[in-house]
């Protein structure tokens, strides 16, 4: 498997980009999110990948960040989604908001990414409800501003103060899901 690709940007043609390494140059779809964030063409880049093997071509599929290649990954195991939906998720979504819209069962915001019909959006929210969090968080250990904010709403509305309640926040783990971090808040409370 092709886990993570160092290399010169060749080429950038969205969704195609071309990335030389050691001489050998990869073609890689990536999501609008990716490539923005990518530098000039010539400038080096690192990316995450994902190489999906089928019968007929091996594709690769790249990411600036490991976590949006794991929720790329997700949502390839849910039922009728492929490749070209799921960059399309991602490409219409950042990272949390499709979290929000998972959280909040928005399909009406789902439908309106290319090829997601309204069945297809209630799978989705079904099948990932609770199995996002981790993913979205990040890297730099604190909680997303989303689960933040609800977290906090949700303890001012059992009595505690706005300033306690993001206190408390700050010093919860930010890998868990919204029901438990407002657990955790409140025994540190």
């Amino acid at each position: 498997m092709i886990s993570r690709i160092r290399g010169v940007l060749i080429e950038k043609a969205p969704p195609n980009l071309v990335v030389e390494v050691g001489g050998i140059s990869y073609d890689i779809e990536a999501s609008m999110g990716t490539i923005y964030e990518l530098p000039d063409v010539g400038q080096e880049v690192v990316l995450h990948t994902h190489l999906a093997i089928r019968e007929d071509a091996h594709l690769l599929y790249g990411f600036s960040k490991a976590e949006e290649r794991s929720v790329f990954r997700k949502l390839l195991k849910v039922n009728g989604i492929g490749a070209k939906i799921a960059l399309a998720i991602l490409s219409a979504l950042s990272l949390s908001d499709l979290l929000r819209v998972i959280m909040d069962e928005d399909v009406l915001r789902l439908t309106k990414v290319p090829g997601v019909g309204r069945k297809t959006a209630e799978r989705l929210i079904l099948e990932l409800r609770g199995k996002l969090s981790e993913d979205v968080a990040g890297s730099n250990g604190s909680v997303p501003a989303s689960f933040s904010d609800d977290a906090v709403s949700a303890l001012v509305s059992l009595g505690y103060s706005d300033r306690d309640a993001r206190a408390a926040i700050k010093n919860v783990d930010s890998g868990l899901p919204l029901s438990e971090i407002i657990r955790q808040a409140l025994k540190l409370m």
